[in-house]
């Protein structure tokens, strides 16, 4: 089934992101017409090819406001709903963001694709549904799920939503529950972050958390080929899918490679704490089965991920290719 190209062009929500140009770019080396929606507000028009307004085609707009690309979904076989707000942090600071671009949004979208007969919704979701887990790692079969951060607590209500109208209205839906994805392209995360503190002062690299905390990385072509891989196979009304890898990597490490990677001269010097923020899961890593059962599993470790992902940085921000 890989590398089928269905009936009807694919959209892609939050497609100018990191993740979502990764995806569009795998969607067009599979012949498929791509449709783009991102209002930019921490997407890169730059991270995607040229639009030709045949095989691919932007729109800048806003997903809690249909009006703005309701025309986009005419025909589509498929939307990849990949909006969303991608700082954690936040989101804490101000609880309305992950509610409007997690639940609110995603409702929004899922109406438009109803009223617009789109048979296929893929959504990426986030290991932080599942909170603390008390099991690692941890299947997608795990509960209850209690998210400690709004960020975690708005794709939850995104699953549900999807769910209901997979059962409600003949939808098939795809959930896809994400470790932490690094890659080229970045605009957050851990690595960024380090990296930009770095470039404030060579001398000192402030960690928060103690350094303890561990979770899995999984590169950004690898989580978009799991994501593809599903949707070619998967055929139940809900299909759900850890993506991760069967590793983790501490942050004290990720701080240790960092500072190596600039020369071995700053000071790391850790906030004290189990945890980094509020809403952060110190100790987190999916369990794979489902996926690997179904034929797919990552090619590079979370370490290996990381150590890639450092190289690449390193370069672009030295100016080599």
């Amino acid at each position: 089934m890989s590398g089928t190209s269905p009936a009807g062009p694919a959209v892609v929500t939050g497609g100018a992101g990191a993740i979502g140009s990764n995806l569009v770019r795998s969607l067009l080396a599979r012949g498929r017409e791509v449709r783009v929606i991102d209002d930019l507000s921490s997407g890169r028009r730059a991270h995607l090819p040229a639009a030709d307004g045949s095989r691919l085609t932007f729109v800048q707009a806003n997903v809690l406001e249909p009006s703005g690309y309701e025309s986009a979904l005419r025909g589509a076989h498929e939307v990849w709903h990949l909006a969303a707000n991608s700082d954690i942090q936040r989101g804490t600071a101000d609880p309305r963001i992950d509610f409007d671009n997690g639940a609110a949004a995603t409702f929004r979208l899922l109406e438009a694709c109803r009223r617009a007969d789109v048979p296929r919704f893929l959504f990426s979701s986030s290991s932080a549904v599942y909170g603390r887990a008390s099991v690692l790692p941890t299947p997608e079969s795990y509960g209850p799920l209690q998210p400690e951060s709004m960020y975690g607590a708005g794709k939850l209500a995104a699953e549900g939503l999807s769910a209901a109208y997979a059962h409600s209205y003949g939808l098939s839906v795809y959930l896809y529950r994400f470790a932490n994805i690094i890659g080229s392209g970045m605009t957050h995360g851990i690595l960024y972050d380090l990296f930009e503190k770095l470039k404030r002062d060579p001398t000192r690299l402030p960690v928060l958390g103690d350094g303890r905390q561990a979770k899995s990385y999984l590169r950004t072509e690898e989580c978009v080929a799991g994501m593809l891989f599903a949707a070619d196979r998967a055929r139940e009304p809900v299909n759900l899918f850890n993506l991760g890898t069967r590793d983790r990597t501490s942050v004290r490490e990720i701080a240790e490679k960092v500072v190596a990677a600039h020369g071995g001269g700053a000071r790391i010097e850790y906030a004290g704490g189990e945890r980094g923020w509020v809403g952060d899961v110190p100790q987190a890593q999916l369990a794979i089965d489902k996926i690997v059962a179904l034929g797919w599993s990552p090619s590079t470790s979370s370490g290996g991920a990381v150590d890639r992902t450092i190289a690449e940085m390193r370069a672009a921000r030295s100016g080599s290719t």
